[in-house]
């Protein structure tokens, strides 16, 4: 349906928020006469069924036993919700003690952003690691393990850790491989792999042999795709009726299951997007044929230039989204500080 074009009496804005937040509340068509009642309307029924038999035509709302939101209603409510919703500190700081001691790695951080995003908003998560959108060095350990194998670990700016299993030519000890790592760890510091193709050849020649893992390390990361994605609140979305009992419901279920579909819609959803920016799309947007009966809120969290991942949920059209979106962005700003955190070393 096409997106109305007239502009809103003050009155009707009025009726259309009250009707959307009544039906995102009861889950029942919102009628005139309980409208009046229920938020104690200086108008009468009469004059209230009027402006929603108008909104109706505008295309705002739809009818059945009473009028429930169309999508262009919801986006209606969205925009305003969008400007006014601020989530409670109360509730920001019990978000934020969860967060405490989750500084030893990225994988805490999304499993307990997915936990934490799940449980505040009753919907599905989902969460991507932040991705090096230009992948830099930050340290090197060389572990001697057995023979001539040892564990090499690299860490790149913004948390993501890479460890391999090395067989040198010939046996190397413990005292040689931590002098090989401290010497590149002072060269390498917050250099790209382009800017480490570019360095002069080392002497060494265990060094040039480790350099060059490093440097094939780093080009394979910077063309990979983004990561993992983590989900929780399943349950959440199993207990709405509308998706357990009918096919739409299934289809969106489905959707879950296609990784790659679901990666695509995480990442082109945001791709243009300011971290810390919201978005929501409702219905699908025309894009997404099974998430009809959906609404989802995301963000970009992370450092612009740097390292950035995606944030947020996902639910029936019928969610909560004065609570859902100040909870995308709360959740978004704090991983964004975590993010800086660990670019910065601290």
């Amino acid at each position: 349906m096409p997106e109305p074009m007239k502009t809103l009496t003050e009155r009707q804005k009025t009726i259309l928020m009250l009707i959307v937040r009544e039906y995102i509340d009861s889950g029942q068509p919102v009628g005139s006469k309980s409208l009046v009642k229920n938020y104690k309307l200086d108008v009468s029924s009469a004059t209230v069924r009027n402006e929603m038999r108008t909104l109706t035509e505008m295309g705002y709302l739809r009818t059945t036993t009473g009028r429930i939101p169309t999508e262009a209603g919801y986006r209606y409510f969205v925009r305003q919700v969008m400007r006014n919703a601020n989530l409670p500190n109360a509730v920001q700081r019990t978000i934020s003690h969860q967060f405490v001691q989750t500084h030893s790695s990225v994988g805490e951080w999304m499993t307990l952003t997915a936990s934490v995003l799940a449980h505040q908003t009753q919907a599905v998560s989902l969460v991507t690691a932040p991705r090096n959108e230009q992948v830099l060095f930050k340290h090197l350990e060389l572990i001697s393990t057995q023979g001539r194998q040892i564990l090499m670990v690299l860490v790149f700016a913004g948390g993501d850790v890479s460890q391999q299993i090395l067989t040198l030519a010939e046996v190397v000890p413990q005292s040689r491989l931590s002098q090989v790592a401290e010497q590149l760890n002072k060269k390498l510091h917050a250099l790209s792999a382009e800017m480490i193709l570019a360095l002069p050849p080392r002497t060494d020649l265990l060094e040039q042999d480790i350099l060059l893992l490093i440097q094939q390390e780093m080009l394979a990361r910077g063309e990979g795709a983004s990561g993992e994605i983590y989900m929780d609140g399943m349950a959440n979305i199993l207990a709405e009726t509308s998706f357990a009992d009918s096919d739409e419901g299934r289809r969106t279920l489905r959707f879950f299951d296609e990784r790659s579909r679901l990666q695509d819609l995480l990442s082109s959803t945001v791709i243009d997007s300011a971290v810390g920016g919201v978005q929501v799309l409702i219905g699908g947007e025309d894009s997404w044929e099974e998430l009809r009966q959906c609404s989802i809120v995301l963000a970009k969290y992370g450092v612009a230039g740097q390292a950035t991942g995606t944030l947020g949920v996902l639910g029936p059209m019928r969610m909560p989204y004065a609570r859902t979106i100040p909870t995308v962005r709360y959740m978004a700003d704090l991983l964004s500080g975590l993010v800086t955190e660990n670019l910065s070393g601290e």
